[in-house]
């Protein structure tokens, strides 16, 4: 699969006191990637939800630390979807200072689930939902 990111600058409300990214705002970095990428394939959520029933939910996650990212950095955040199948489906991620080539700080990655909106039970993804061949 491609590779989608996008960039993000840290302010200093994403900081610790020493001026280093809180460990949970890589996790918010990573969310706005994949909302993101579903974006740019015409996935809005909020649509999928009031006119199919359908939500996502994360069912697992984790993210392995390599460097700190500081205060003021341009960060590159990826998205890449791995896997999809049934109502699961996961991405790897990275995030990078200095471009989608430059020093990686982390990587990680997202299991979720297509779920009913009201019952909160999983529910088959929509075929072609992520623009896979109908």
């Amino acid at each position: 699969m491609s590779r989608f990111s996008i960039p993000v600058r840290v302010y200093w409300e994403d900081t610790d006191a020493q001026g280093v990214v809180y460990y949970a705002n890589y996790f918010r970095f990573m969310e706005r990637a994949r909302s993101e990428w579903l974006r740019a394939r015409g996935v809005e959520q909020a649509t999928l939800a009031a006119e199919q029933g359908l939500v996502f939910s994360v069912v697992d996650t984790g993210l392995r630390f390599h460097r700190p990212a500081r205060h003021d950095d341009l960060l590159d955040v990826s998205a890449v979807l791995a896997d999809a199948r049934g109502a699961r489906f996961r991405f790897v991620q990275d995030i990078r200072r200095g471009g989608p080539e430059g020093e990686l700080l982390c990587t990680g990655h997202c299991d979720a689930a297509c779920i009913d909106a009201t019952t909160f039970k999983p529910r088959r993804l929509p075929r072609g939902l992520f623009g896979e061949p109908e």
